[in-house]
């Protein structure tokens, strides 16, 4: 399947991913209920983590800019500000692999758990390294969007001319340390169009990435969804209450 939209300044097609598939999550805990969840599931769910891995899946984005990370799979907790209490996004070898994964995290557990929204795409664009110290940053931005219809409407020209405005945006973003893992698309099943991971230092860096962007009219073209967490290991998300 051909890219959505065309390569830019900072964006790169990733021939190398063709075919890969993220697997995106948003989740809120399920009420406390004696025996629904309780150490078995949380085990099972661990179980069927070490196996998808075994199995060529990314669980931690951080290995998309560097391969020697370590493997445990990693989740936001975004319950601080948001009305689910974790989010995150996998990658898996390809679509059928993250449909039938999620199917076995469900079952073995993680619906006694969480209500989630699972969203599945395939991945268009490259990582991209921030300018500086290239850290494993604490906390993550995820950036869910859909074009509109003036998008829709515009001439392939001033399409062009939005997406080098945007750039600049996203210049600045790297110029702050930022690192994104490129841009996947979720239009294959879903509403949204593409989603963008980025890890970052602290809250604020997305607050002043997300006043860059309203100052070159990203938001325009596009309606746009953003969540912030603190990165934690999802051990410790998914422990029974």
């Amino acid at each position: 399947m051909d890219n959505l939209t065309g390569d830019t300044q900072v964006f790169q097609s990733d021939d190398a991913a063709a075919g890969r598939a993220c697997v995106v999550f948003t989740a809120q805990r399920q009420d406390v209920l004696p025996g629904v969840y309780e150490a078995c599931h949380r085990d099972a769910i661990l179980e069927v983590l070490a196996s998808l891995e075994q199995e060529g899946w990314v669980l931690s984005q951080r290995r998309l800019f560097d391969g020697a990370a370590p493997e445990a799979a990693v989740a936001l907790d975004t319950g601080f500000t948001h009305s689910h209490d974790i989010a995150g996004i996998f990658e898996a070898p390809n679509l059928d692999a993250a449909l039938e994964g999620t199917i076995r995290l469900e079952q073995a557990g993680w619906a006694r758990r969480f209500a989630t929204e699972w969203m599945i795409g395939l991945r268009e664009f490259a990582p991209i390294m921030g300018k500086g110290e290239h850290h494993d940053h604490g906390w993550a931005f995820i950036a869910l969007w859909e074009w509109n219809d003036p998008w829709c409407e515009a001439t392939p020209a001033e399409r062009d001319a939005y997406d080098l405005e945007c750039d600049e945006a996203f210049q600045g973003d790297l110029d702050h340390s930022v690192n994104i893992t490129g841009r996947s698309r979720l239009d294959v099943g879903h509403h949204w169009h593409h989603i963008g991971y980025w890890e970052i230092p602290d809250p604020d860096t997305a607050d002043s990435a997300i006043r860059g962007h309203e100052r070159v009219a990203d938001f325009k073209f596009t309606t746009s969804r953003h969540i912030v967490g603190r990165v934690r290991p999802l051990s410790q998300l998914i422990q029974p209450a």
